[in-house]
Formats: C-alpha cells, structure tokens, sequence
C-alpha cells in the first residue's frame, strides 16, 4: 500500500506576509541602521552604488545619506560592518562584514579563472606577455599601498601602463574603448587583492577609490554553501529549488547539497514544491500591517526569486524589467509590485500604479514619495540600467 504524503501548504498570502515583515517593508519593522538592513536582506545589490543606499534607506526608520555612508567607511578600527564584495551570479553586494566570509567562498568558484581571460585578451591587443602583466599588477599594488587609496586615475598616473588603451567587443555596436586599468584592476579586486573603497564622488557615484584588501578567511566550499542556503532560507523563504540555484549561481547539485545542509522541510507551494527551516514551518504570519514602499532599481527583495508570480503580475514584467532581467523602481504595498517609480530631471519622484490598490495604498504610497523626496534632499538619481516604465516616467511632466 502507498502511503501519500501530504506536504504543509503555504499560500501566497503568508508569503507576502512573511516578506513584509522579512524584508523590513512595514513601519513598526524598520531597523535604524545600514548594518541591520543588510544583515536581514544577506546583502545589498550594488552594482548600481545608489540602489545600497535606496535600498537601506526605504527600510530605515530615520535614513539619512550621512549615517549610510558611516556604516560603509567608518566603522571603529578601521573595520566597516559591510563589505563591497562580487558573490552572487558574479554580482557586486554589500554584505554583512560577519556573514563575508561565508558569502564569498560560497560564490566564488575560482577567484583566478579571470586573470587567464584578461591576460589574453591584453596580449591580442596589446601584446603584453605575461610577466609585463604581472609587474603592471605589481606595480597598481604598490601605488595603492603608498598612497591608502587611489581612483584609477591616479593609479593611471602612477603606474602608466594603466593608461594604454583597449578595444572591448571589436566591431559589435556596442564596441568601445577603455583603459588597461580597467580589467587589471578588476582582477585584482576579484582575486581579493584590492577593494573598493568609498565613491570618488558622492554616495551616486560610480567612480570608487581603491584600496589594500582586507583578507577574507577562506571557509571550506560545502560548509560555506549550507550557510549561505541557510540564511537565505531564513530571509527569502519558502524557496523552491530552481529560487536558490538562480539566486547563488550555483549548478543543480551544489544547490541541492547545500538545501540538504540546512535541514530545510518541504512545503506545497503554488509553484510547486518548496522549502522552509524547521523553525519556520509552524510559524503562521499576521496579517500584515498596511506597508507601502519604493524599492530601487536593482532592490534584494524583487530580485530575491527566480519564480515571482506570488508577488508580481507577469504581464507587468516588460515595463519593469530590462531586456537582461535588470529590475527598474518599484511600488510595493503588502507584499506585491504595484507600480514603479523615477525621478524627474527636475527633481520630483512621478510614479505611476500598474493597478489600482484602493484608497488606503495610494495615500500610503504619497507618504513614501514624500519621505523619499526627504532623503534624497535635491540629489538627482538615475538608474544604470533603465527600464521602460523608468525611461518614461523621467520624461512625463
């Protein structure tokens, strides 16, 4: 006789309800600094340097750019809370300095493999061998030891093998020309060598000062990997498997091994089948507090799943995304995308509401609009990776 067995059932709204609270989108569960912020999220994205302070700031209970930017670059001892680190599907983050470790021995499957495509594609353009790349790396180390940090323009300066130029993507339409320095420095970065350090501009500034690394321990590839699962489990879950490969960038088997690691419980989720920790399985969320929100282009919280029907309408992910599944300002209320919002060139946030939410959730979205406008206190913001709603909404009146 086969015995079925019937898996715990967890609806889309106890997710939705979960991911408010989670993902600090409510008021009464705002945290008062950077730290917390990235702490309950695993990390921040930051490929675009403003979407690390948007990001925080939306979840804050009295943001400011000032108190940001100390959690980045003032931490006591010369030690900041966070680390800018490439992990995730090769993706800039900000991570807890605690949970860094951890994060990039999980993410990072050879630290090196970059500095053979990057020494070749050197040598077919400029013809440097392999010893001229390593004094060039040699002499970029040096230059940002003597001077504590540098912008790749003073390295440029100091070690003027950075300034040759090179041809990116040779006869695409999108060929272009940079520096030398741009790749060498971003092996050295990668290899964990050199760090990004605070913007050479302000906190939207995509232009960073380099320098000297602080090591991070290497921490054994399995153990890493169920730690990482585990912790994204606690902020993102339930997840489905096909959610966590996507998210960590890992093949199918690391991601079912890590899964098993975690002693995670199988639930029955719209999308199939799901996982939870044990100490979540019977934990059966409030109904959430009314709780809007404007999350930046790029936000954890909608890139956190591979499957994003429970929280998004697909018909509106063509005017939200972009063509490589970059995601634009969104409008969130109780645990859905409603719309997305930009910024004016004159400096006003326009918004515009996918759906009509009711009374409630419009009035709560202009409170947003208004605290945002607060925040960002007349600095002008752009998306690096626009999206279709965006582009039009910068453009409207």
């Amino acid at each position: 006789m086969t015995v079925l067995t019937v898996l715990p059932r967890v609806t889309g709204d106890q997710r939705r309800a979960h991911l408010v609270r989670r993902h600090l989108l409510a008021p009464s569960v705002r945290e008062k600094t950077a730290e917390a912020v990235a702490q309950a999220l695993i990390g921040l994205h930051a490929t675009d340097p403003a979407t690390v302070f948007l990001a925080a700031a939306a979840r804050m209970h009295a943001p400011t750019a000032a108190g940001i930017d100390h959690s980045l670059y003032h931490a006591p001892a010369g030690a900041p809370a966070l680390e800018r680190i490439r992990c995730m599907r090769r993706t800039m983050f900000v991570v807890p300095a605690g949970l860094a470790p951890a994060v990039r021995s999980a993410t990072v499957r050879d630290p090196h493999r970059h500095r053979a495509e990057t020494l070749i594609h050197l040598h077919q353009t400029l013809g440097w061998d392999a010893h001229r790349y390593q004094a060039v790396e040699q002499a970029a180390v040096a230059a940002i030891e003597a001077r504590g940090r540098a912008t790749a323009a003073q390295l440029a300066v100091d070690v003027p093998d950075l300034r040759e130029q090179i041809v990116t993507f040779p006869g695409k339409s999108y060929e272009s020309r940079q520096r030398a320095g741009t790749p060498v420095l971003g092996v050295l970065a990668a290899e964990g060598r050199i760090r990004r350090d605070r913007p050479a501009g302000s906190w939207t500034s995509a232009q960073f000062h380099w320098a000297p690394a602080r090591p991070l321990p290497e921490i054994p590839g399995p153990q890493a990997k169920a730690t990482l699962a585990r912790h994204y489990l606690s902020a993102f879950g339930p997840v489905t498997v096909d959610d966590l490969k996507w998210w960590t960038g890992w093949n199918l088997t690391d991601t079912r091994k890590a899964l098993a690691g975690t002693g995670a419980r199988a639930v029955e989720l719209d999308e199939g089948t799901g996982y939870l920790l044990p100490e979540d399985l019977d934990t059966t969320p409030a109904d959430p507090e009314p709780a809007a929100a404007l999350l930046p282009s790029l936000d954890p919280t909608p890139m956190g799943w591979r499957h994003r029907d429970w929280y998004l309408d697909p018909g509106h992910t063509n005017a939200l995304f972009d063509r490589n599944g970059n995601i634009g300002p969104t409008i969130w209320w109780n645990g859905r995308i409603i719309g997305a919002w930009a910024q004016h060139p004159d400096g006003h946030i326009n918004h515009h509401l996918l759906t009509d939410p009711g009374a409630e959730a419009r009035a709560a979205v202009e409170t947003q609009i208004s605290r945002l406008t607060a925040f960002l206190d007349g600095t002008r913001i752009t998306p690096c990776y626009r999206t279709p709603l965006e582009r039009q909404l910068t453009t409207h009146p």
